[in-house]
């Protein structure tokens, strides 16, 4: 399907031709071929014990390199986190299985205050798209 904003409809009868519902049922939805990583969160955020991420995916193919990166303020990353550990990544919305416990990549647990995040993603040797580091608070 071409880019594009799209409406499903749906309408039910049994076999003498009465409906099911007074009126149709009606979804709009967009479908996106360029591949792109958007509507990036953690929650609960701030945190104490452990945050998931969501996430929506589009375009055609899941990338192969699927990666979130911990970072400090002054951009030092602390923990990476793959695809393999997320779990399921597929277009469409994620949430993801894995949950963060707020431990850098030795296991140690970080101090409180503000970290930002950022996902990097590369398809077939190439970036899918920058993405702008977000916060995330650690109580």
């Amino acid at each position: 399907m071409n880019d594009g904003i799209y409406e499903l409809t749906v309408q039910g009868k049994d076999r003498t031709a009465n409906r099911s519902a007074a009126t149709d049922y009606k979804i709009q939805f967009e479908i996106k071929n360029k591949p792109s990583v958007t509507s990036v969160l953690n929650y609960p955020n701030p945190f104490s014990t452990s945050t998931k991420f969501v996430f929506t995916l589009t375009g055609s193919e899941v990338p192969d390199v699927f990666t979130i990166q911990i970072m400090t303020v002054s951009g030092k990353v602390v923990k990476e986190i793959t695809k393999e550990e997320l779990g399921n990544v597929h277009i469409g919305r994620n949430i993801t299985d894995y949950s963060w416990d707020g431990k850098d990549e030795f296991g140690d647990k970080l101090g409180n205050g503000i970290y930002l995040y950022k996902v990097i993603t590369r398809l077939n040797d190439a970036s899918v798209e920058k993405q702008v580091p977000r916060q995330i608070n650690i109580l």
